[in-house]
């Protein structure tokens, strides 16, 4: 697998890189002040929000899942880029409306994800803050935003602990080199 700049790195994480990762996530987060909920973007999100849920001793978790359409008939990525997201799922606007929102998801590549849910949940009446354990500047379509706290920045495809036991046969890459 390669981008116009050369090939992806792949870079493989143990389950003491991601204790390190929520270890200089918490400060961070900690540092806002009281967080009223912790919402949780599907797939990705689930083990790294339930991980800091329990860190920051915060029982109101939600989930949200989105999704964005893949135009088999664009003639080109832009377009694809610009479809909006569908919600498969999200929190009812009483929910959310007036809390501050921690997001979590584990990765900010183009940025798309992380900024749909966090506009939706503004547009709810919510307070929200973005987190990912990684943060990826050079996929981001977003040249003004970025998370609100990250964990890492890299240039690498992250395989997490929890995506290894599903074997890499899904993967456009050979066995990734270990962290």
């Amino acid at each position: 697998m390669s981008t116009s700049r050369g090939p992806i790195r792949h870079e493989m994480l143990s389950w003491a890189d991601v204790d390190k990762i929520v270890d200089i996530l918490l400060p961070q987060l900690r540092s806002i002040g009281s967080i009223d909920a912790l919402l949780m973007i599907t797939r990705g999100g689930l083990v790294p929000g339930g991980l800091l849920s329990e860190a920051l001793e915060i029982a109101y978790v939600l989930t949200a899942a989105v999704n964005f359409p893949v135009n088999a008939n664009s003639d080109t990525d832009r377009a694809m880029l610009a479809a909006l997201p569908s919600f498969l799922q999200f929190p009812e606007d009483d929910l959310i409306k007036g809390r501050r929102v921690l997001i979590v998801d584990d990765v900010w590549g183009s940025g798309r994800t992380s900024t749909a849910v966090k506009n939706r949940c503004e547009g709810a009446g919510a307070y929200p803050f973005t987190c990912v354990f990684h943060f990826n500047p050079y996929r981001s379509l977003f040249t003004r935003q970025e998370p609100n706290f990250y964990g890492a920045v890299t240039d690498a495809h992250i395989v997490y602990p929890w995506e290894v036991d599903r074997g890499t046969f899904k993967m456009p890459f050979g066995m990734p080199e270990a962290n």
